[in-house]
Protein backbone atom coordinates (compact mmCIF):
# COMPACT_ATOMS: atom_id res chain seq x y z
CA UNK A 1 0.00 0.00 0.00
CA UNK A 2 1.19 3.41 -1.21
CA UNK A 3 1.39 5.85 1.95
CA UNK A 4 -0.74 8.38 1.09
CA UNK A 5 -1.36 10.48 -2.13
CA UNK A 6 0.81 12.50 -4.24
CA UNK A 7 0.63 16.15 -4.31
CA UNK A 8 -1.59 17.68 -5.37
CA UNK A 9 -4.35 15.09 -5.58
CA UNK A 10 -3.81 15.01 -1.80
CA UNK A 11 -4.40 18.11 -1.59
CA UNK A 12 -7.75 18.40 -3.62
CA UNK A 13 -8.84 14.84 -1.67
CA UNK A 14 -8.10 16.05 1.84
CA UNK A 15 -10.18 19.29 1.16
CA UNK A 16 -13.29 17.10 0.15
CA UNK A 17 -13.10 15.49 3.40
CA UNK A 18 -13.31 19.02 5.09
CA UNK A 19 -15.53 20.56 2.89
CA UNK A 20 -18.40 17.82 3.43
CA UNK A 21 -17.23 17.48 7.41
CA UNK A 22 -17.54 20.92 7.63
CA UNK A 23 -21.18 20.82 6.06
CA UNK A 24 -22.11 17.17 8.38
CA UNK A 25 -20.99 19.09 11.58
CA UNK A 26 -22.70 22.50 10.95
CA UNK A 27 -26.14 20.76 9.79
CA UNK A 28 -25.96 19.38 13.27
CA UNK A 29 -26.01 23.03 15.22
CA UNK A 30 -27.34 25.64 12.84
CA UNK A 31 -30.96 23.91 12.47
CA UNK A 32 -31.14 24.54 16.73
CA UNK A 33 -31.35 28.25 16.05
CA UNK A 34 -33.60 28.11 13.60
CA UNK A 35 -36.71 26.27 15.52
CA UNK A 36 -39.04 28.81 16.38
CA UNK A 37 -38.86 30.15 12.49
CA UNK A 38 -39.80 26.79 11.74
CA UNK A 39 -42.33 25.86 14.10
CA UNK A 40 -43.96 29.28 13.70
CA UNK A 41 -44.12 28.46 9.95
CA UNK A 42 -45.04 24.13 9.97
CA UNK A 43 -47.58 25.86 12.50
CA UNK A 44 -46.31 23.14 15.34
CA UNK A 45 -45.55 23.43 18.97
CA UNK A 46 -41.68 23.08 20.04
CA UNK A 47 -41.95 19.92 21.52
CA UNK A 48 -43.22 18.55 18.31
CA UNK A 49 -40.19 20.89 16.16
CA UNK A 50 -37.64 18.90 18.63
CA UNK A 51 -37.74 15.89 16.37
CA UNK A 52 -36.73 18.20 13.33
CA UNK A 53 -33.44 17.71 15.23
CA UNK A 54 -33.59 14.17 16.70
CA UNK A 55 -34.28 12.75 13.57
CA UNK A 56 -31.13 13.60 12.30
CA UNK A 57 -28.80 12.96 15.52
CA UNK A 58 -31.00 9.31 15.74
CA UNK A 59 -30.25 8.61 12.15
CA UNK A 60 -26.66 9.17 12.53
CA UNK A 61 -26.20 7.18 15.11
CA UNK A 62 -27.99 4.39 14.29
CA UNK A 63 -26.16 4.08 11.09
CA UNK A 64 -22.58 4.61 11.66
CA UNK A 65 -21.32 0.86 12.33
CA UNK A 66 -23.12 -0.26 9.27
CA UNK A 67 -22.02 1.97 7.16
CA UNK A 68 -18.39 1.66 8.04
CA UNK A 69 -18.58 -2.04 7.55
CA UNK A 70 -19.93 -1.43 4.56
CA UNK A 71 -17.20 0.90 3.79
CA UNK A 72 -15.08 -2.05 4.70
CA UNK A 73 -16.98 -4.31 2.17
CA UNK A 74 -17.41 -1.94 -0.40
CA UNK A 75 -14.33 0.91 -0.19
CA UNK A 76 -14.39 3.63 1.46
CA UNK A 77 -14.64 6.43 -1.29
CA UNK A 78 -18.12 4.66 -2.35
CA UNK A 79 -19.51 5.13 0.95
CA UNK A 80 -18.42 8.83 1.12
CA UNK A 81 -19.31 9.97 -1.56
CA UNK A 82 -22.59 7.88 -1.57
CA UNK A 83 -23.19 9.83 1.74
CA UNK A 84 -22.13 13.09 0.51
CA UNK A 85 -24.53 12.49 -2.41
CA UNK A 86 -27.84 11.51 -0.28
CA UNK A 87 -27.29 14.53 1.97
CA UNK A 88 -26.64 16.79 -0.64
CA UNK A 89 -30.09 15.78 -2.02
CA UNK A 90 -32.17 15.15 1.44
CA UNK A 91 -30.50 19.06 1.68
CA UNK A 92 -33.19 19.76 -1.10
CA UNK A 93 -35.92 18.11 0.27
CA UNK A 94 -35.36 20.15 3.37
CA UNK A 95 -35.32 22.95 1.88
CA UNK A 96 -38.95 22.62 -0.04
CA UNK A 97 -40.57 20.62 3.28
CA UNK A 98 -43.99 22.39 3.62
CA UNK A 99 -44.82 19.95 6.64
CA UNK A 100 -43.49 18.26 10.38
CA UNK A 101 -43.80 14.43 8.91
CA UNK A 102 -42.04 15.58 5.57
CA UNK A 103 -39.57 18.10 7.33
CA UNK A 104 -38.80 15.30 9.80
CA UNK A 105 -38.24 12.54 6.98
CA UNK A 106 -35.78 14.87 4.86
CA UNK A 107 -33.68 15.25 8.04
CA UNK A 108 -33.85 11.40 8.37
CA UNK A 109 -32.21 10.84 4.94
CA UNK A 110 -29.86 14.28 5.64
CA UNK A 111 -28.74 12.35 8.50
CA UNK A 112 -28.29 9.34 6.73
CA UNK A 113 -26.11 10.74 4.64
CA UNK A 114 -23.75 12.24 7.42
CA UNK A 115 -23.41 8.67 8.70
CA UNK A 116 -21.96 7.81 5.81
CA UNK A 117 -19.84 10.79 5.67
CA UNK A 118 -18.39 10.36 9.18
CA UNK A 119 -18.32 6.65 9.19
CA UNK A 120 -15.31 6.58 7.00
CA UNK A 121 -13.71 10.08 7.04
CA UNK A 122 -10.98 8.89 9.25
CA UNK A 123 -10.37 5.55 7.51
CA UNK A 124 -10.01 8.29 4.11
CA UNK A 125 -7.63 10.18 5.50
CA UNK A 126 -5.57 7.17 6.38
CA UNK A 127 -5.21 6.46 2.51
CA UNK A 128 -4.99 10.29 1.70
CA UNK A 129 -2.22 11.52 3.83
CA UNK A 130 1.19 10.30 4.43
CA UNK A 131 2.10 8.58 8.05
CA UNK A 132 4.78 10.85 8.63
CA UNK A 133 2.10 13.85 8.81
CA UNK A 134 -0.97 11.79 9.79
CA UNK A 135 -1.55 13.73 13.32
CA UNK A 136 -1.12 17.20 12.31
CA UNK A 137 -3.74 16.73 9.10
CA UNK A 138 -5.76 15.28 12.05
CA UNK A 139 -5.19 18.42 13.86
CA UNK A 140 -6.29 20.49 10.86
CA UNK A 141 -9.92 18.06 10.68
CA UNK A 142 -10.42 18.08 14.75
CA UNK A 143 -10.20 22.62 13.92
CA UNK A 144 -12.22 21.85 11.10
CA UNK A 145 -14.64 19.82 13.13
CA UNK A 146 -14.33 22.53 16.17
CA UNK A 147 -14.84 25.52 14.08
CA UNK A 148 -18.10 24.23 12.50
CA UNK A 149 -19.35 23.64 15.83
CA UNK A 150 -18.33 27.18 17.32
CA UNK A 151 -19.57 29.37 14.31
CA UNK A 152 -22.94 26.93 13.84
CA UNK A 153 -25.00 29.25 15.27
CA UNK A 154 -23.25 32.69 14.25
CA UNK A 155 -23.68 31.26 10.74
CA UNK A 156 -27.55 30.28 11.12
CA UNK A 157 -28.26 33.89 12.86
CA UNK A 158 -26.09 35.46 9.77
CA UNK A 159 -28.29 33.39 7.34
CA UNK A 160 -31.93 34.17 9.15
CA UNK A 161 -31.32 37.74 8.87
CA UNK A 162 -31.07 38.10 5.59
CA UNK A 163 -33.01 35.04 4.13
CA UNK A 164 -35.72 32.19 5.80
CA UNK A 165 -34.92 29.17 7.55
CA UNK A 166 -35.43 27.04 4.00
CA UNK A 167 -32.06 28.96 3.09
CA UNK A 168 -30.03 27.27 5.50
CA UNK A 169 -30.24 24.42 3.34
CA UNK A 170 -30.20 25.55 -0.03
CA UNK A 171 -26.90 26.62 0.83
CA UNK A 172 -25.69 22.86 1.06
CA UNK A 173 -26.29 22.68 -2.68
CA UNK A 174 -23.50 24.11 -3.92
CA UNK A 175 -20.72 22.92 -1.55
CA UNK A 176 -21.91 19.75 -1.77
CA UNK A 177 -22.15 19.78 -6.35
CA UNK A 178 -18.53 21.18 -5.61
CA UNK A 179 -17.16 18.22 -3.15
CA UNK A 180 -18.87 15.61 -5.27
CA UNK A 181 -17.27 16.68 -8.36
CA UNK A 182 -13.79 17.00 -6.54
CA UNK A 183 -14.18 13.72 -4.43
CA UNK A 184 -15.18 11.54 -7.50
CA UNK A 185 -11.85 12.67 -9.28
CA UNK A 186 -9.26 12.96 -6.24
CA UNK A 187 -10.62 10.31 -3.28
CA UNK A 188 -8.77 7.30 -3.61
CA UNK A 189 -9.99 3.77 -4.37
CA UNK A 190 -8.97 1.26 -1.20
CA UNK A 191 -8.65 -2.23 -0.44
CA UNK A 192 -12.18 -4.33 -0.03
CA UNK A 193 -12.42 -7.23 2.36
CA UNK A 194 -14.40 -9.32 -0.07
CA UNK A 195 -16.69 -10.49 2.84
CA UNK A 196 -20.51 -10.43 3.03
CA UNK A 197 -22.63 -7.21 4.76
CA UNK A 198 -24.20 -8.66 8.28
CA UNK A 199 -27.85 -7.02 7.55
CA UNK A 200 -28.89 -8.85 11.08
CA UNK A 201 -26.28 -7.34 13.04
CA UNK A 202 -26.66 -4.26 11.27
CA UNK A 203 -30.45 -4.54 12.84
CA UNK A 204 -29.48 -5.28 16.10
CA UNK A 205 -27.05 -2.51 15.89
CA UNK A 206 -29.58 0.36 14.67
CA UNK A 207 -31.50 -0.81 17.96
CA UNK A 208 -28.84 -0.55 20.33
CA UNK A 209 -27.78 2.72 19.91
CA UNK A 210 -31.45 3.80 18.92
CA UNK A 211 -33.18 2.57 21.71
CA UNK A 212 -30.21 4.21 23.31
CA UNK A 213 -30.42 7.67 22.62
CA UNK A 214 -34.24 7.35 22.62
CA UNK A 215 -34.21 5.65 26.21
CA UNK A 216 -31.49 8.43 27.89
CA UNK A 217 -33.45 11.57 26.05
CA UNK A 218 -36.64 10.39 28.41
CA UNK A 219 -34.82 10.86 31.73
CA UNK A 220 -35.23 14.32 30.27
CA UNK A 221 -38.94 14.30 30.95
CA UNK A 222 -40.35 14.24 34.26
CA UNK A 223 -42.79 10.83 34.62
CA UNK A 224 -40.88 9.04 31.95
CA UNK A 225 -38.12 7.40 34.12
CA UNK A 226 -40.02 3.85 33.69
CA UNK A 227 -40.42 3.97 29.92
CA UNK A 228 -36.30 5.50 30.10
CA UNK A 229 -35.71 1.96 32.19
CA UNK A 230 -37.33 0.03 29.86
CA UNK A 231 -35.62 1.54 26.79
CA UNK A 232 -32.24 1.23 27.86
CA UNK A 233 -32.99 -2.35 29.19
CA UNK A 234 -34.21 -2.84 25.94
CA UNK A 235 -30.89 -1.49 24.13
CA UNK A 236 -28.44 -3.69 26.74
CA UNK A 237 -30.33 -6.80 25.39
CA UNK A 238 -30.09 -5.91 21.91
CA UNK A 239 -26.19 -5.22 22.60
CA UNK A 240 -25.70 -8.61 24.39
CA UNK A 241 -27.39 -10.24 21.58
CA UNK A 242 -25.30 -8.34 18.98
CA UNK A 243 -22.24 -8.64 20.49
CA UNK A 244 -22.55 -12.45 21.10
CA UNK A 245 -22.98 -12.76 17.24
CA UNK A 246 -20.00 -10.87 16.44
CA UNK A 247 -17.42 -12.90 18.87
CA UNK A 248 -17.53 -15.69 15.97
CA UNK A 249 -17.06 -13.44 12.55
CA UNK A 250 -14.02 -12.33 11.60
CA UNK A 251 -14.40 -8.95 10.40
CA UNK A 252 -17.72 -8.10 12.35
CA UNK A 253 -19.59 -5.04 12.37
CA UNK A 254 -19.34 -4.60 15.81
CA UNK A 255 -15.62 -4.46 15.69
CA UNK A 256 -15.26 -6.34 19.03
CA UNK A 257 -11.85 -8.28 17.05
CA UNK A 258 -10.67 -4.55 17.60
CA UNK A 259 -11.51 -3.76 21.01
CA UNK A 260 -9.29 -6.79 21.99
CA UNK A 261 -6.51 -3.93 21.10
CA UNK A 262 -5.65 -2.73 24.63
CA UNK A 263 -4.60 0.17 23.03
CA UNK A 264 -7.72 0.36 20.74
CA UNK A 265 -9.76 0.05 23.57
CA UNK A 266 -8.03 2.30 25.93
CA UNK A 267 -8.82 4.87 23.72
CA UNK A 268 -12.54 4.20 22.90
CA UNK A 269 -12.80 4.11 27.02
CA UNK A 270 -11.05 7.64 27.22
CA UNK A 271 -12.89 8.92 24.03
CA UNK A 272 -16.36 8.09 25.43
CA UNK A 273 -14.91 9.76 29.30
CA UNK A 274 -13.99 13.34 27.45
CA UNK A 275 -16.94 13.61 25.09
CA UNK A 276 -19.37 12.25 28.24
CA UNK A 277 -17.74 15.06 30.49
CA UNK A 278 -18.10 17.77 27.85
CA UNK A 279 -21.58 17.29 27.54
CA UNK A 280 -22.76 17.59 30.85
CA UNK A 281 -20.90 20.69 31.41
CA UNK A 282 -21.83 22.34 27.92
CA UNK A 283 -25.63 21.42 29.26
CA UNK A 284 -24.89 22.79 32.55
CA UNK A 285 -23.41 25.85 32.11
CA UNK A 286 -25.87 27.61 29.94
CA UNK A 287 -28.78 27.02 32.74
CA UNK A 288 -25.96 28.29 35.75
CA UNK A 289 -24.95 31.13 33.87
CA UNK A 290 -29.03 32.12 33.00
CA UNK A 291 -30.94 31.05 36.11
CA UNK A 292 -28.22 32.09 38.76
CA UNK A 293 -26.17 34.63 37.44
CA UNK A 294 -29.08 36.36 35.12
CA UNK A 295 -27.41 36.72 32.26
CA UNK A 296 -29.21 36.78 28.72
CA UNK A 297 -29.26 34.06 26.41
CA UNK A 298 -26.88 36.49 24.26
CA UNK A 299 -24.84 36.80 27.03
CA UNK A 300 -24.56 32.89 27.49
CA UNK A 301 -23.53 32.13 24.21
CA UNK A 302 -20.47 34.62 24.17
CA UNK A 303 -19.86 33.09 26.91
CA UNK A 304 -19.93 29.32 26.08
CA UNK A 305 -17.56 30.09 23.07
CA UNK A 306 -14.38 30.18 24.32
CA UNK A 307 -14.21 26.70 24.70
CA UNK A 308 -14.42 25.64 21.28
CA UNK A 309 -12.35 28.39 20.07
CA UNK A 310 -9.41 27.29 22.22
CA UNK A 311 -10.18 23.63 20.96
CA UNK A 312 -9.72 25.20 17.53
CA UNK A 313 -6.61 26.59 18.07
CA UNK A 314 -4.87 24.21 19.83
CA UNK A 315 -6.41 21.52 17.72
CA UNK A 316 -3.58 21.65 14.77
CA UNK A 317 -0.96 22.56 17.29
CA UNK A 318 -1.96 18.90 18.99
CA UNK A 319 -1.67 17.46 15.55
CA UNK A 320 1.75 18.54 15.00
CA UNK A 321 2.58 16.80 18.75
CA UNK A 322 1.02 13.82 17.99
CA UNK A 323 3.48 13.49 15.23
CA UNK A 324 6.39 13.38 17.96
CA UNK A 325 5.19 12.15 20.90
CA UNK A 326 3.00 9.21 21.92
CA UNK A 327 -1.11 9.71 22.19
CA UNK A 328 -0.79 8.21 25.88
CA UNK A 329 1.51 11.29 27.03
CA UNK A 330 -0.54 14.05 24.96
CA UNK A 331 -4.09 12.62 26.22
CA UNK A 332 -3.07 12.44 29.61
CA UNK A 333 -1.71 15.97 29.94
CA UNK A 334 -4.37 17.43 27.87
CA UNK A 335 -7.41 15.83 29.74
CA UNK A 336 -5.50 16.53 33.01
CA UNK A 337 -5.78 19.91 31.96
CA UNK A 338 -9.39 19.56 31.70
CA UNK A 339 -10.19 18.54 34.73
CA UNK A 340 -8.51 21.59 36.35
CA UNK A 341 -10.62 23.55 34.12
CA UNK A 342 -13.72 22.19 35.31
CA UNK A 343 -12.69 22.39 38.89
CA UNK A 344 -11.80 26.00 38.14
CA UNK A 345 -15.12 26.28 36.92
CA UNK A 346 -16.63 24.65 40.43
CA UNK A 347 -15.02 27.39 42.23
CA UNK A 348 -15.71 30.49 40.59
CA UNK A 349 -16.30 33.28 42.93
CA UNK A 350 -20.15 34.32 43.73
CA UNK A 351 -20.31 37.04 41.60
CA UNK A 352 -17.94 36.13 38.95
CA UNK A 353 -16.70 37.92 36.07
CA UNK A 354 -17.09 38.10 32.36
CA UNK A 355 -13.74 36.98 32.68
CA UNK A 356 -13.42 34.91 35.20
CA UNK A 357 -15.72 33.02 33.55
CA UNK A 358 -13.61 33.50 29.80
CA UNK A 359 -10.03 32.06 31.22
CA UNK A 360 -11.67 29.16 33.16
CA UNK A 361 -13.34 27.69 29.78
CA UNK A 362 -10.41 28.60 27.93
CA UNK A 363 -8.30 25.96 30.01
CA UNK A 364 -11.15 23.17 29.52
CA UNK A 365 -10.70 23.91 26.07
CA UNK A 366 -7.14 23.64 25.61
CA UNK A 367 -7.30 20.32 27.57
CA UNK A 368 -9.81 18.99 24.98
CA UNK A 369 -7.99 20.29 22.09
CA UNK A 370 -4.59 18.53 23.16
CA UNK A 371 -6.42 15.01 24.06
CA UNK A 372 -8.86 15.00 21.33
CA UNK A 373 -6.43 14.73 17.78
CA UNK A 374 -3.71 12.12 19.62
CA UNK A 375 -6.60 10.06 20.48
CA UNK A 376 -8.40 10.08 16.94
CA UNK A 377 -4.52 9.15 15.85
CA UNK A 378 -4.28 6.37 18.40
CA UNK A 379 -7.73 4.87 17.46
CA UNK A 380 -7.09 4.58 14.11
CA UNK A 381 -3.90 3.84 13.94
CA UNK A 382 -4.04 1.01 16.19
CA UNK A 383 -6.53 -1.06 13.78
CA UNK A 384 -4.98 -2.98 11.34
CA UNK A 385 -5.29 -0.91 7.89
CA UNK A 386 -8.22 -3.48 6.10
CA UNK A 387 -9.87 -2.27 9.69
CA UNK A 388 -9.96 1.27 8.95
CA UNK A 389 -13.21 1.67 8.11
CA UNK A 390 -14.24 -0.23 11.82
CA UNK A 391 -12.48 1.92 13.55
CA UNK A 392 -13.50 5.34 12.12
CA UNK A 393 -16.93 3.99 12.99
CA UNK A 394 -15.93 3.17 16.49
CA UNK A 395 -14.38 6.69 16.91
CA UNK A 396 -17.69 8.66 15.40
CA UNK A 397 -19.70 6.05 18.03
CA UNK A 398 -17.60 6.58 20.91
CA UNK A 399 -18.16 10.75 20.15
CA UNK A 400 -21.94 10.39 20.55
CA UNK A 401 -22.20 7.70 22.87
CA UNK A 402 -20.30 10.17 24.77
CA UNK A 403 -22.19 12.87 24.26
CA UNK A 404 -25.73 10.84 24.58
CA UNK A 405 -24.29 9.75 28.13
CA UNK A 406 -23.55 12.97 29.24
CA UNK A 407 -27.08 14.48 28.42
CA UNK A 408 -28.68 11.28 29.78
CA UNK A 409 -26.65 12.13 33.13
CA UNK A 410 -27.57 16.28 33.04
CA UNK A 411 -30.81 14.83 32.48
CA UNK A 412 -31.00 13.33 35.67
CA UNK A 413 -29.45 15.76 37.73
CA UNK A 414 -31.93 18.18 36.71
CA UNK A 415 -34.66 15.80 37.96
CA UNK A 416 -32.92 14.59 41.30
CA UNK A 417 -31.40 18.66 41.79
CA UNK A 418 -33.19 21.20 40.34
CA UNK A 419 -32.15 23.45 37.24
CA UNK A 420 -30.84 25.91 40.25
CA UNK A 421 -28.70 23.73 42.19
CA UNK A 422 -27.59 21.13 39.16
CA UNK A 423 -23.82 23.04 37.82
CA UNK A 424 -21.84 21.92 41.21
CA UNK A 425 -22.91 18.21 40.80
CA UNK A 426 -22.77 17.89 37.15
CA UNK A 427 -18.98 19.38 37.16
CA UNK A 428 -18.13 17.10 39.98
CA UNK A 429 -19.21 14.32 37.67
CA UNK A 430 -17.51 15.57 34.48
CA UNK A 431 -14.27 15.84 36.43
CA UNK A 432 -14.45 12.35 37.90
CA UNK A 433 -14.84 11.20 34.19
CA UNK A 434 -11.85 13.42 32.73
CA UNK A 435 -9.84 12.10 36.00
CA UNK A 436 -10.53 8.66 34.26
CA UNK A 437 -10.09 9.62 31.18
CA UNK A 438 -6.91 11.12 31.76
CA UNK A 439 -5.75 7.54 33.60
CA UNK A 440 -6.56 5.14 31.03
CA UNK A 441 -4.83 7.48 28.27
CA UNK A 442 -1.82 7.15 30.44
CA UNK A 443 -2.44 3.46 30.70
CA UNK A 444 -1.77 3.19 27.17
CA UNK A 445 2.17 4.02 26.96
CA UNK A 446 2.18 0.53 28.73
CA UNK A 447 0.88 -1.81 26.40
CA UNK A 448 2.69 -2.84 23.21
CA UNK A 449 2.57 -0.93 19.79
CA UNK A 450 2.51 2.40 21.64
CA UNK A 451 5.90 4.72 21.73
CA UNK A 452 7.28 5.89 24.64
Amino acid sequence: MSDGLPLPQRIWAYGTILVALTMSVLDSSIVNVALPSMAHDLKIDAAEAIWIVNAYQLTVTMSLLALSSLGDIKGYKLIYLGGLTLFTLASLLCALSTSLPMLVTARALQGFGAAGVMSVNLALIRFIIPSRILGRSMGITALTVAMSSALGPTIASAILSVATWPWLFFVNLPLGVIAISVGLRTLPATPRSGRRFDFGSAVLSALTFGLFIIGADQFGHTGRVPIALALLAGAALSATWLTRRQLSLPSPLLPVDLLKIPVFALSMATSICSFGAQMLAYISLPFYFQYVLGRTAVETGLLMTPWPLAVALVAPCAGLLADYFTPARLGAIGLAVMTLGLTLLLFLPAHPTTLDIAWRLVVCGVGFGLFQTPNNKAIITSAPVHRSGGASGMQATARLVGQSSGAAVAAIIFNLTGVMDQMPVALMIAITLTGCGAITSAMRRFEKGTRA
